[in-house]
């Protein structure tokens, strides 16, 4: 009944705030602790405060909006600087942090309110207790206030944290947070003791930073790197005390997770786990503070990388190398120093277990917990990669890597059907794109699979290398087709780890044999002006395979004898007119359309499904080509890496190759918007329309015919066909393991050209692949924040929402 009695005092404040046609003052806290006297659970404030309301006060009666928001920092500053010593202190900041996390997203939304929290407001002073700026009447914009309470609270005895008797004072100040870290991992020793209130009470602290954080969302896209975020760019600053210790205990608390627990059965179906709550904010927070500054977050990490690994005085967080250089975002600066291989470990491990936390099997069905924040960590890898340098190497110089590799295939594997899911196989794509530049991924790959997560996928035996060419096969023959432009970016993977894999089997040579005959037949080659790319990348998979690995890769070259006719087939392309036009009348299906496998899949495995009617998706940027998110190394005969400069005649296909980031489907979707289209977006869409025009030609098919690299197949097709026909005929063989086993013995040594250099393509950020990666982000976190509907039904420009 009491509950009932306080919605219906909460709801009647909502009504009155709306309805009054004077402003209420700021004094009249009779009035404004209607909002936050009383309990009022989450569920409860986005239901009785409507949307439409919230827009109705916007519009006309600004003032009271404007005060309600003044009113709720100023309780939660309050709360903050007394250390909320009392329940009724809990309450209030709960309640405000609740009612803030309602009405933000309709701030942001209307671009006269944005710049809002960003006024001063009378009273509201600079000056903290330990500050000694003489300059003390400097009023604080209301987001620095909202973001240094949310800040102190995050570290408040007895309601976020445990308390410790030294710190009975009631002033937050002398409180020193980095002892107060909330898990033990990186740079802290310690692990409190479990307290599922203090982390109900993170959770909602951070949903609200979250939503501030949320203004990206309704800002439309922009290819300019330098976009600034004021609420993600003051909380990572030196201006937030807390920044260390907040990014330690974000981090650990993710990275010490174990949603199995003691591994009792059904264990999570009987306890809450307020946990997994936590940890899903704590990662949401952690890659959008880490979004911002790449390029100086780049240099970072190589300042990171080259500096010496000193270890830190008694007073300096142990943690991190004492350099001061960095760049102005803390939360970036701290990532990318991280440096100690017990830390290093910590947080790959800690990723790779929850990342393999899906692919768990037990004998009893649904007997084990399954997290769902799996895209949000593997966002948190890329940063983690792409930042700190010490920890790229760290994870590829031991079969470690490998733990993040099978449940990335898993999960590109399992969402290649799946139209809502494309954002998901493209950040597994571009993880796998920056790994495979390293010597050590192609190495570590060629470690025998042993695992048996059933996948849909062919059964085999073999290494992790073959399991990655037989699920980039599934992709290509049997995805989706919005992952199409993704196809040079895969071949390219395989191309990058081709010069190191010792030992292909059969199935993985037949799946690369089978795309190269689906992409070299005439009509898929004439259909685009960069589909015969394609087939360079696959040629180039095979030279590199023969030239640097030949010994150990007999079902390789049994396969390419097996189908030396593809081969030949290309060496004598026509490249006349009426040739030309002959192959396009024929337009029968493509070739990758033809090639759907019919392999028996693993036991106990489900088909990759579409999405589900009615499922929502976000929107996503074009990926640029190829061409745009690598640059080409050599490697020279020590190792190392020589860059190379792209040839001129590279950058007419580059021109052509703008689209490849655009599907049809995205094309009708931009043609039907409601909003004015960014100029990225038009200039890709006349970039597809021009494509749509263009046709091939005799010197357009001369221009890449004559520089396919088939001297060194044909030469080995020259010497082993006669032998291998001369042995089948002499000794009547019909058995392929009698040939296997010749082939093993066999030797090109002196036959074949002389060795190429291999050329890796490495992946290189980009404006275009940073925009990708924004939109990706905030979509994701859109989606997965239901419960409450933080932005559902706001005017989100970022990105759209569709219904499949």
């Amino acid at each position: 009944m009491g509950n009932a009695d306080t919605k219906l005092h909460f709801r009647k404040a909502v009504i009155q705030l709306t309805t009054k046609t004077q402003p209420v003052e700021a004094t009249d806290d009779v009035f404004w602790d209607q909002f936050w006297s009383e309990p009022i659970a989450t569920q409860d404030v986005f239901a009785l405060v409507p949307a439409a309301e919230i827009r109705a006060v916007r519009e006309e009666s600004p003032s009271n909006l404007a005060t309600l928001c003044y009113k709720a920092v100023e309780r939660l500053v309050q709360c903050a600087d007394s250390g909320c010593p009392s329940e009724k202190e809990h309450q209030v900041v709960l309640n405000c942090t609740r009612l803030l996390t309602r009405i933000l997203p309709y701030i942001f939304e209307d671009a006269d309110w944005r710049g809002f929290f960003w006024s001063t407001i009378p009273g509201a002073k600079r000056t903290e207790a330990l500050d000694e700026d003489d300059d003390v009447n400097e009023a604080r914009p209301l987001a620095e206030s909202l973001l240094l309470a949310i800040s102190d609270l995050l570290f408040c005895p007895d309601f976020t944290v445990q308390s410790h008797k030294k710190e009975a004072s009631e002033d937050m100040r002398p409180i020193d947070s980095c002892e107060l870290i909330w898990e033990a991992g990186v740079g802290f020793a310690q692990s409190p003791p479990p307290n599922y209130i203090h982390d109900l009470n993170r959770t909602e602290l951070l949903k609200l930073l979250l939503t501030c954080f949320s203004e990206a969302m309704y800002l439309s896209p922009s290819s300019d790197c330098k976009v600034f975020d004021p609420w993600v760019s003051f909380f990572c600053s030196a201006e937030n005390r807390h920044a260390l210790p907040l990014f330690t205990s974000l981090l650990n608390v993710v990275c010490a997770y174990d949603p199995i627990g003691y591994g009792f059965p059904y264990n999570h179906l009987l306890f809450s786990d307020y946990r997994e709550q936590l940890v899903e904010q704590a990662l949401q927070i952690l890659i959008v503070t880490l979004e911002h500054e790449n390029r100086s977050a780049a240099s970072a990490a190589l300042q990171a990388l080259d500096a010496s690994t000193h270890l830190p005085s008694e007073e300096e967080p142990e943690v991190f190398f004492s350099q001061p250089s960095g760049p102005d975002n803390l939360f970036v600066n701290y990532l990318s120093r991280i440096h100690r291989e017990e830390d290093l470990n910590f947080v790959l491990k800690g990723l790779a277990r929850l990342l393999n936390n899906p692919l768990i099997q037990t004998y009893l069905p649904r007997s084990t917990k399954k997290i769902q924040f799996h895209q949000e960590l593997l966002i948190l890898f890329w940063k983690f990669c792409d930042f700190n340098k010490k920890f790229l190497f760290f994870v590829l110089k031991s079969s470690d890597v490998l733990e993040m590799l099978v449940p990335i295939l898993f999960y590109l594997n399992d969402a290649r059907a799946d139209q809502s899911r494309v954002g998901l196989v493209h950040i597994g794509v571009f993880i796998l794109l920056l790994l495979s530049g390293e010597r050590n991924f192609g190495v570590r790959l060629n470690k025998p699979y042993t695992l048996r997560v059933p996948m849909d996928i062919p059964v085999f035996t073999g290494t992790h290398a073959d399991l990655l060419i037989v699920i980039f096969h599934k992709i290509i023959t049997c995805g989706h087709q919005r992952l199409h432009p993704l196809f040079d970016c895969l071949l390219t993977i395989i191309v990058n780890i081709s010069p190191y894999l010792k030992s292909l089997s059969m199935v993985a040579a037949n799946k690369l044999l089978h795309l190269l005959e689906a992409f070299s037949t005439p009509w898929f080659l004439l259909t685009a002006p960069q589909n015969h790319n394609l087939v360079f990348f696959l040629l180039e998979v095979f030279n590199n395979i023969i030239q640097y690995q030949f010994d150990g890769n007999s079902n390789l070259v049994y396969a390419i004898i097996r189908k030396r006719n593809v081969f030949q087939q290309l060496a004598n392309l026509p490249t006349d007119g009426p040739s030309i036009q002959k192959a396009l009348q024929k337009r029968k299906k493509s070739g990758i359309d033809n090639i759907n496998s019919t392999d028996e899949s693993m036991e106990g495995s489900r088909p990759a499904a579409p999405a589900e009617p009615g499922t929502l998706k976000a929107s996503l940027e074009a990926t640029p080509g190829i061409d745009k998110i690598t640059e080409r190394s050599q490697v020279s005969e020590d190792g190392t890496m020589i860059t190379v400069p792209l040839p001129p005649s590279a950058a007419k296909p580059a021109d052509s190759n703008a689209t490849h980031g655009v599907s049809d489907a995205e094309l009708k979707r931009n043609h039907e918007t409601k909003h004015k289209q960014p100029v990225a977006s038009r200039s890709r869409m006349s970039s597809v329309s021009s494509e749509a025009s263009w046709s091939a030609s005799p010197d357009w098919m001369l221009s890449w015919k004559s520089k396919l690299p088939l001297q060194t197949i044909m030469r080995l097709l020259q010497v082993l066909v006669p032998q291998v026909e001369k042995i089948c005929i002499d000794k009547g063989l019909t058995d392929e393991s009698e040939i296997l086993k010749f082939l093993q013995h066999g030797t090109l040594v002196g036959l074949l050209p002389v060795p190429h250099p291999i050329l890796i393509r490495k992946y290189q950020a980009n404006a275009g692949t940073a925009m990708w990666f924004r939109t990706y982000m905030w979509g994701v976190i859109y989606l997965r924040n239901v419960d409450p509907p933080v932005w559902y039904d706001t005017d989100i420009r970022l990105f759209e929402i569709q219904r499949i």
